[in-house]
């Protein structure tokens, strides 16, 4: 497991004192992470995943959520229409056919806070709370413009079941006890 914080100046506009961590894990078969929580307590989390799973952007190191191509150029897309420098947040919450569901949202980078997750692409940023992130790790983002079933798609390493739409999901037990350990 890798764990790297910025340490250049320009690192999201902010001075490297600020910079948050970015979180990657290796491509090896079995990896931990470990979430920060306010009190210097962290949660922790094993992943087992296939090495094949992931996308590295860089090396071997897989970021903890990954954009497709295609993804990422209808991403640009949607933020070049607001004319506005935004990041994409995403996330879980209760509800949906499965129990969980995605969410979504264009936002200002300035708003993320401190324990979020922030994974970078050609620029284009997506931030992620640590108890999102617990469910949604390893997951890769992906898009289509197709007419029946277009949109953005989510393949989920940690979905145990997943309804026909594909925005809800269930996940193990052993994924919904460390989230309920986390105070995010």
């Amino acid at each position: 497991m890798a764990l790297a914080s910025g340490t250049s100046s320009t690192l999201l506009g902010r001075p490297a004192s600020t910079a948050r961590p970015h979180l990657a894990v290796s491509s090896s078969a079995a990896s931990s992470i470990r979430f920060p929580r306010g009190g210097g307590k962290a949660v922790s989390l094993r992943v087992s995943s296939r090495p094949a799973a992931a996308a590295a952007t860089s090396g071997s190191i897989a970021p903890a959520i990954s954009l497709t191509e295609k993804a990422l150029k209808h991403l640009n897309k949607m933020r070049a229409e607001r004319n506005e420098d935004l990041c994409l947040r995403i996330g879980v919450k209760q509800g949906g056919c499965s129990g969980m569901s995605y969410t979504m949202e264009f936002e200002s980078l300035a708003k993320a806070s401190p324990d979020d997750s922030i994974v970078e692409y050609d620029g284009f940023a997506i931030v992620c709370d640590p108890k999102s992130l617990l469910f949604m790790f390893g997951m890769e983002l992906d898009y289509s413009d197709a007419l029946i079933g277009g949109g953005f798609n989510f393949q989920n390493p940690n979905a145990t079941k997943t309804c026909g739409c594909g925005k809800s999901f269930a996940t193990s037990k052993e994924t919904e006890s460390a989230a309920s350990a986390c105070n995010n």
